[in-house]
């Protein structure tokens, strides 16, 4: 029986193939659903974690049948010995079975304890271990969905990493993914060395899930599964489709973000992968390089067509001989926009001839870079010879960018003009001093104005910026000025990237439901510094949210509870999340809260644990409430996580390119942490 999917609705079931047993995968469990986590002898550990993460109380049982009834815990840890003992004798109909491995070791899960789970997760005790649960975690539960925010850009990009090992990649993999939207990885090419000094014609599942296991832990972004066959440039043999089978159901079970299922697998094999799919994006793949085969005929349309049936992405490659087969495409392009909506159609033609196809498909072309050992097909192009061919076309029009705020170039300024060289993007990029009334609308109406970022913001009443965000005009402020043309007009749209930036920052560690309904206190001496971080908490619907040091009045005032007395902040039991917005000056004023509130934590029961404490104080502080909040307990984070988030969000605004977080943080100078 397949699995059927609603939103908000687990309801799992088993699917069989050639008799390999397979549980069903995930969809979005509500708040009532347990998340059971299996572990092996002495990795109990990771039970108390995965609560945390998630922010729900946790406990252990040696039976699932003890839970037919129901249980007061949302995350239930069970050793995988009594799971083999008591499959069959508990109701799953509300549960999500996970079955987590340490790999220090060097073991492996038992395959069949795997198969009688939903999902599985490998891990090793690493710094990056943290951060990938909860990205994990955040995907199975349908806590976050990258592609819907992907699906809405106006191009997507991927680069395919070609290494027989990823731990070749990892050093570069920052600067590699530079204008990238998803890492593609070709398990197909991964050499697994063999003791006898060979490598493996197919790498196992072992070997493959610890690749994963490593590019996950070390890049924020999508990750495409590729299993290509020998037929279209790959190495897997196509002799045994069960074989793709096994191992994009496990990439499934490893909650991988994008699943890449060849359209010439049975049909069987690509339903089934699609009704197993959970939340992950199936992408159906056909390649032809016989040169022969043609965008005009019969068959392209019919083979979207058959894509289409199980695919959210329907991909599309062929080899071809003359330029006018680019055109072709276009037109072929063109005629399933006008009869599709959904699924996307990503379309290149390769070969040196077909480069000018890869410049102008906007879903998902697959790109190149130079530190890459191997080109993945003939005629990739880098992200940055995309963007310059797509400027000699027209497409990308030379634009005035501006930093507004300071006459002199800021660190800031200086990484965003290094991305437009690493991405060969032909905007002009200027700094801009405050100056006088009228000087900023002077700039922006310029006809080729292209954007700027704003510090310090400026209010979302300014009449020069006539649209804006809900987000900014909820918070009062604009600290980016965008262009929107959609409808051929040239209009200014006022945003804020600042609340995006603590969103990822809050979400680092934790998934966003962690926060639902929990206690928050926010320390500023305004409540324009605060603005952006109420935002950010109430878009992660956290409960009651407490104010120290000013009283809000706009927007956001409604559900804010100012502190006015020591009588009140002995009201609140124990905050989630505490936020600082003090000026400097004031840093050591938020010292006793995490102090008294430390002290209350250790008397809650320890199956409910998180706090996170976030320090948005610019420049020299008095004290180091980090440090405080790092030695009572806390997940603390600082400005400099969020102003690299924020970047982040600012390019994806200004020019629609993605820039990984990591390697905002290596050109900043303070590494990954």
């Amino acid at each position: 029986m397949a699995t059927q999917f609603q939103t908000g609705v687990f309801t799992p079931a088993d699917v069989v193939l050639n008799g390999s047993r397979n549980a069903g995968s995930a969809a979005p469990v509500d708040s009532s659903g347990t998340v059971v986590i299996v572990f092996g002898l002495g990795q109990e550990g990771i039970v108390q974690v995965v609560a945390e993460v998630l922010g729900k109380p946790w406990t252990t049982v040696t039976s699932l049948s003890t839970l037919v009834g129901g249980s007061d815990a949302v995350v239930v840890g069970i050793l995988a010995g009594d799971l083999k003992s008591s499959l069959g004798g508990y109701d799953r109909s509300s549960l999500v079975l996970v079955n987590t491995h340490c790999v220090d070791d060097g073991s492996f899960p038992d395959e069949n304890l795997t198969d009688s789970c939903h999902y599985e997760f490998l891990y090793s005790r690493s710094p990056f271990f943290r951060r990938d649960l909860t990205r994990f975690l955040s995907l199975i539960l349908g806590q976050t969905r990258p592609h819907e925010q992907l699906a809405t850009k106006k191009r997507t990009n991927f680069i395919s990493t070609t290494f027989p090992d990823v731990r070749a990649a990892l050093s570069n993999l920052d600067i590699l993914s530079v204008g990238s939207d998803a890492v593609e990885l070709r398990v197909d090419l991964l050499e697994e060395p063999l003791p006898d000094g060979t490598s493996s014609s197919v790498p196992s599942l072992r070997y493959v899930g610890q690749q994963v296991m490593l590019l996950r832990q070390r890049t924020e972004l999508p990750i495409i599964f590729t299993t290509r066959c020998t037929k279209e440039n790959g190495r897997f043999p196509m002799d045994d489709p069960s074989l793709f089978y096994k191992y994009l159901c496990r990439a499934i079970q490893w909650g991988i973000e994008y699943i890449d299922v060849e359209l010439w697998l049975p049909e069987e094999i690509r339903r089934r992968l699609a009704d197993i799919r959970g939340n992950s994006i199936i992408m159906s793949a056909f390649h032809d390089f016989s040169g022969t085969w043609k965008w005009t005929s019969p068959e392209a349309q019919r083979l979207f067509k058959e894509g289409a049936k199980y695919a959210d992405i329907v991909k599309m490659i062929a080899m071809v001989n003359t330029i006018e087969e680019n055109y072709e495409l276009e037109y072929f392009r063109s005629i399933i926009k006008a009869k599709y909506t959904y699924p996307l159609l990503s379309a290149v033609n390769m070969g040196q001839t077909g480069q000018l196809s890869r410049a102008l498909n906007t879903v998902f072309s697959p790109i190149t870079h130079p530190l890459l050992p191997i080109i993945a097909a003939p005629g990739q192009l880098t992200a940055a010879e995309i963007n310059e061919a797509l400027h000699i076309m027209g497409q990308l029009p030379k634009r005035d960018i501006y930093a507004i705020g300071s006459f002199r170039p800021t660190s800031q300024s200086m990484f965003i003009e290094k991305c437009f060289n690493e991405l060969s993007l032909p905007h002009n990029f200027n700094t801009l001093d405050r100056g006088p009334k009228g000087s900023i609308e002077a700039v922006i109406m310029q006809p080729n104005f292209g954007g700027a970022y704003v510090n310090p913001p400026l209010s979302s009443s300014a009449p020069y910026i006539p649209a804006m965000s809900a987000a900014a005009r909820a918070i009062g402020l604009i600290d980016t000025i965008t262009i929107d043309s959609s409808d051929g007009q040239h209009k200014l749209v006022g945003e804020n990237a600042a609340w995006k930036g603590i969103r990822a920052t809050l979400t680092r560690d934790y998934v966003p439901s962690a926060y639902c309904g929990r206690a928050a206190i926010i320390l500023s001496s305004s409540e324009s510094d605060a603005s952006a971080a109420i935002f950010a908490l109430r878009s992660l619907d956290v409960g009651p949210i407490y104010t120290v040091g000013f009283r809000a009045s706009g927007p956001l005032a409604p559900g804010l509870e100012p502190f006015t007395s020591i009588q009140s902040v002995k009201l609140v039991e124990q905050p989630f999340v505490i936020i600082s917005a003090l000026p400097p000056e004031k840093s050591l004023l938020v010292q006793p809260l995490l102090r008294h509130y430390s002290s209350n934590g250790r008397s809650s029961p320890p199956s409910i644990r998180g706090k996170v404490y976030l320090d948005l104080t610019s420049g020299p502080r008095k004290g180091d409430p980090l440090a405080v909040a790092a030695s009572a307990g806390w997940t603390a984070y600082g400005i400099e996580d969020v102003n690299a988030w924020t970047t982040v969000e600012t390019l994806r605004l200004l020019v629609g390119q993605n820039v990984p977080f990591d390697f905002v943080r290596m050109a900043s100078g303070r590494g990954l942490y």
